[in-house]
C-alpha cells in the first residue's frame, strides 16, 4: 500500500513538491524559483512554460533526494497562485500570452468602468468580490482584447483558459494528448465569474467580461467526491510517471486554511508568504462583507456541501523584503531581514506603506501606491528594514478588525504559517501589534499540506477531518509584550501613512 501522498505547490515566486506521511510530517520536498517579469511598471507576468519545466524539476528531484518511486505516491494534490491568467493553446499546449500574475495592476480602468455603470454591485453579490485589478476576469479579458487571435481561437474552442493549476493539471494529464481541463470551487471563485450559491460560471457574469464559455474549465470540488473519480491521473512520460491519481485542488490560500484544520465556523488562519492572506471559516453559510472582506469558499470535500470564508487579501508583505533584495540591495536575503531590524529597538518614526500594486483589503484602492513616510537624517537601512516588517504586521491587524466587524468574532489566537513566519521577530511584532498571541504549527508550509490533506481525503489515506485535527501540533508562540498606549500610538501612525498612498494613480 502507498505510505505517502504528494503536493504541488505553485507559488508567485517558486514552485515546490513535498511528500508527507500519515502523521502529516514531511517525508521529502525540493523548490525552484522563477522568474518575474515585469514589462511595464505595475505589469507583473510569468512563462507558463517555466513554471511547467519548474514542477517537473521539483517533482523528479524530491523524489530523488527520497528515494521514493511515484508508486509510493497515494495520491497528490495541487495548490496554486490564485488569480494568476494562463491562455494557452489547446492543440499545441503553447501559452499564448505569459501569465499575468495576480499583483498585476493592468486592468484597473476595466475594474474602474465596472464600478461606474452598476455591473460592480452584481459582481458582489454573485461572485463575492469587489471588482478589483487582483481578480482574473479583468485579465482575461485584457487578453482576449489586446492579443492578436485569442478571441477568435476562444470562441472556437481552441484557446483555453485557466490559473496554475488548471495548467499544471492539463500537462500532468496529458496536455494537447487529452489533458483534463479542471479547475476547483476555490480557484473559479477568484475570476469574477463564478456564482458563489450554484459554484458554476455564471452567463451574465461572463457577458460583462465577454467570455466565452469554451474556454473556461470545468469546476469540481477541491477534494475529488468517490462518486466522481479523481480529476486525472498522470502520465508515465510525465514527471510523476503513470496513473498516479490527481485528486485534490486548492487556491493556496484555502489549502492553508485545510493544512491549519480550519474546519469549525471562527477558526481563522494568516499565511505570510509573498501577499498576506487572512480567512475565517463562516461554515457553510455564505457571509457578505461590509467590511471590505472577500467572501469566498474555503473548500468544499467530496459530496459534502461548501464551506464558504471570510477572506482579507493583502498584496505585498514577503515580497516587500524581496524588493529590499532585489531592488534596493540593503540584504542579500531574505533571513537578513530579521538581522537587520534588530539593531534598533523600533521604526524610529518610519512607516513604510508597500502599495505596489494599489491596497487589497479592506481598502481596495487600486489609485494607492507605495509610500515611505516619517524619513529624517537619523534613520538608517535598520529603520527601513523594521518598518518593512511592521508593514506586514499593520496590515494584518487592517483586516483583523474588519473580520471583527464582519462577524462579530473577536480573534483569541492567531494560527500563522508561511514563509515569514520563520522570521521571529516579524511574529513577535504581529502579537505585539494585534494584542493577541500568535502560534505557529510544527509544519510551517501548511499550504503544501493542505493540498496532500485534500487528496489523502479523497483516497481514503486520511478516514476524516478528525484525524487530521490529531496531526496538528504548536511549534512556538509569541505573546504580546506591547502595552496598550504604543500599540494604539502605532496603529493611529499607521493609517496616516496608509493615507499619504491614496490617489496616486489617475484611474
Amino acid at each position: 500500500m502507498a505510505e505517502y501522498v504528494g503536493a504541488i505547490d505553485q507559488g508567485t515566486t517558486s514552485t515546490r513538491f513535498m511528500v508527507f506521511d500519515h502523521d502529516g510530517a514531511e517525508v521529502a520536498r525540493h523548490q525552484l524559483e522563477h522568474e518575474q517579469l515585469f514589462p511595464r511598471a505595475g505589469w507583473v507576468e510569468h512563462n507558463p512554460v517555466e513554471i511547467w519545466e519548474r514542477t517537473s524539476a521539483v517533482v523528479k528531484t524530491a523524489l530523488g533526494k527520497a528515494r521514493l518511486d511515484p508508486s509510493d505516491l497515494a495520491a497528490v494534490g495541487i495548490t496554486n497562485q490564485r488569480e494568476t491568467t494562463v491562455v494557452w493553446d489547446r492543440r499545441t499546449g503553447r501559452p499564448l500570452h505569459n501569465a499575468i500574475v495576480w499583483q498585476d495592476t493592468r486592468t484597473d480602468a476595466i475594474a474602474a468602468a465596472l464600478d461606474r455603470d452598476g455591473r460592480g454591485d452584481v459582481i458582489r453579490h454573485k461572485a463575492g468580490l469587489p471588482p478589483a485589478t487582483y481578480f482574473s476576469g479583468g485579465k482575461l479579458q485584457w487578453i482576449l482584447e489586446n492579443v492578436p487571435g485569442v478571441r477568435e481561437a476562444a470562441e472556437r474552442g481552441d484557446a483555453l483558459f485557466g490559473t496554475p493549476d488548471t495548467w499544471v493539471l492539463w500537462n500532468l494529464t496529458g496536455g494537447p494528448d487529452g489533458g483534463v481541463h479542471v479547475t476547483d470551487v476555490t480557484n473559479a471563485s477568484r475570476t469574477m465569474l463564478m456564482d458563489l450559491e450554484t459554484l458554476q460560471w455564471d452567463e451574465e457574469l461572463l457577458g460583462f467580461f465577454g467570455v466565452p464559455r469554451a474556454m473556461l474549465p470545468e469546476i469540481r470540488e477541491s477534494s475529488a467526491a468517490a462518486s466522481k473519480g479523481p480529476f486525472g491521473t498522470t502520465l508515465r512520460s510525465g514527471p510523476l510517471g503513470g496513473e498516479v491519481p490527481i485528486t485534490g485542488i486548492l487556491g493556496d490560500q484555502q489549502a492553508a486554511t485545510v493544512g491549519q484544520v480550519c474546519f469549525a465556523p471562527g477558526e481563522a488562519k494568516n499565511t505570510y508568504g509573498t501577499g498576506n492572506f487572512m480567512l475565517l471559516n463562516t461554515g457553510t453559510e455564505i457571509v457578505r462583507s461590509k467590511a471590505g472582506l472577500l467572501t469566498t469558499p474555503a473548500y468544499q470535500l467530496g459530496d459534502d456541501p461548501c464551506v464558504y470564508a471570510l477572506e482579507g487579501s493583502i498584496a505585498v508583505t514577503g515580497s516587500a523584503v524581496q524588493w529590499l533584495r532585489d531592488q534596493l540591495g540593503i540584504i542579500s536575503g531574505a533571513g537578513e531581514s530579521e538581522a537587520l531590524a534588530r539593531q534598533v529597538e523600533d521604526n524610529g518614526g518610519v512607516y513604510f506603506v508597500p502599495a505596489f500594486s494599489g491596497l487589497f483589503a479592506p481598502y481596495w484602492r487600486s489609485d494607492a501606491r507605495g509610500a515611505i513616510v516619517g524619513l529624517s537624517r537619523f534613520n538608517t537601512n535598520a529603520h527601513l528594514a523594521r518598518a518593512t516588517l511592521e508593514a506586514i504586521c499593520y496590515q494584518s491587524r487592517d483586516v483583523v478588525e474588519a473580520m471583527c466587524q464582519d462577524s462579530g468574532v473577536r480573534l483569541e489566537v492567531l494560527k500563522v504559517d508561511g514563509g515569514v513566519t520563520l522570521n521571529s521577530l516579524c511574529m513577535q511584532i504581529q502579537a505585539d501589534v494585534l494584542g493577541v498571541p500568535v502560534s505557529r504549527p510544527v509544519v510551517p508550509e501548511t499550504t503544501a499540506l493542505g493540498a496532500a490533506y485534500a487528496a489523502g481525503l479523497s483516497v481514503g489515506f486520511w478516514s476524516s477531518t478528525d484525524e487530521l485535527r490529531q496531526n496538528w501540533q504548536e511549534d512556538t508562540r509569541w505573546e504580546p509584550a506591547w502595552d496598550e498606549e504604543r500599540r494604539a500610538d502605532g496603529y493611529a501612525r499607521w493609517h496616516k501613512a496608509v493615507q499619504r498612498t491614496l490617489d496616486w494613480v489617475d484611474v
